[in-house]
């Protein structure tokens, strides 16, 4: 009966899980956030790229003789 009762009263395997179900939640969020991060810095960084690509603009000073 001691040995039974020294089963449930032991929680160390419920602890692991407990902490093992909230590091995957933390990933979960994390995945979640970074992919929602990343599109909207990947269209960030394609606006950039296209205005360097474009060439720039001369302006009438720069045109003239010195």
């Amino acid at each position: 009966m001691k040995t039974l009762r020294n089963l449930f009263k032991n929680d160390k395997g419920a602890t692991a899980i407990e902490y093992g179900l909230i590091a995957a939640l933390i990933a979960v969020a994390a995945i979640a956030g970074m992919s929602a991060i990343g599109g909207s810095l990947g269209n960030t960084f394609n606006g950039v790229s296209e205005k360097l690509d474009k060439p720039a603009a001369t302006t009438p000073a720069a045109n003239t003789p010195a």
